[in-house]
């Protein structure tokens, strides 16, 4: 079977001679279709690099990427991306915003406005299609994001710390939409966080990565049950997940 997201010798350097600097890789990847994959790692080893390549926004220094059969050579407009900013635009209403995303790959908005209703619903913003993004808090604002980067059915789906800059109440909150929305449609997921709790709740494997320049030390299967709700968050097996994830990142001589 084809991996959704296939790395093969993946590496990144910037700048060449005496200035370069040595930012990603090598690293090997097979991600299965519908996986929820998480790269975990510490800030500045990577990962945000690593998704940037697989998006087409940034060329491989060394290697290949493919993504659902075809190697990335350009940016992809079949997938959906989110950042840790969010790209609503200020102009555009929250239902317009979503819309844009439809309008940029050719796709009409109208045709499409049960899907747009329906994520809306997922995320309880229908009662906001209609304010400006001014109008919402952070967190009312990375759920329209989410809108976006679904609104195309994409296959594939790549999140660089989306939720790096909400509280922690409102970023649990988030935190179940997503899953609820990854469990309902089942995209290949690839997200990356520094938070490993965050990483054992969402995934269906962990990737650990190095500190720069960054490898993938180990893949980790977490075997818990979905939904993650609190009552899997409080089990044992989930606090040993954390654990073990901990004591790995102590061994790098972070934690």
């Amino acid at each position: 079977m084809t991996a959704a997201v296939q790395l093969s010798n993946v590496s990144k350097t910037f700048g060449a001679g005496a200035d370069a600097v040595h930012a990603f890789g090598p690293v090997d990847l097979a991600i299965e279709g519908g996986a929820f994959i998480s790269l975990l790692g510490p800030s500045g080893c990577g990962k945000s690099t690593l998704m940037l390549m697989i998006a087409g926004l940034l060329a491989v220094s060394d290697g290949e990427i493919r993504v659902n059969g075809e190697r990335v050579s350009k940016p992809r407009t079949d997938i959906g991306i989110m950042f840790q900013d969010n790209t609503l635009v200020p102009w555009r209403h929250v239902e317009g915003n979503i819309a844009l995303q439809l309008e940029l790959r050719g796709l009409d908005p109208k045709a499409n406005q049960p899907k747009i209703d329906e994520l809306l619903k997922s995320v309880r913003l229908e009662g906001f299609a209609h304010r400006m993004p001014h109008e919402l808090s952070g967190g009312m604002q990375q759920r329209a994001a989410f809108c976006q980067a679904l609104v195309h059915d994409p296959k594939t789906v790549l999140l660089d710390e989306p939720l790096g800059k909400l509280d922690a109440m409102t970023r649990e909150s988030i935190r179940n939409d997503l899953q609820a929305l990854w469990m309902q449609k089942r995209p290949t997921v690839v997200f990356v966080t520094h938070s490993i709790e965050e990483a054992v709740q969402l995934s269906s494997r962990v990737c650990v990565v190095t500190p720069r320049p960054g490898r993938i030390d180990r893949v980790i299967d977490i075997d818990l049950p979905w939904p993650r709700d609190l009552a899997v968050k409080r089990s044992a097996r989930f606090a040993n997940y954390v654990a073990d994830i901990q004591g790995i990142f102590h061994g790098f001589g972070i934690l």
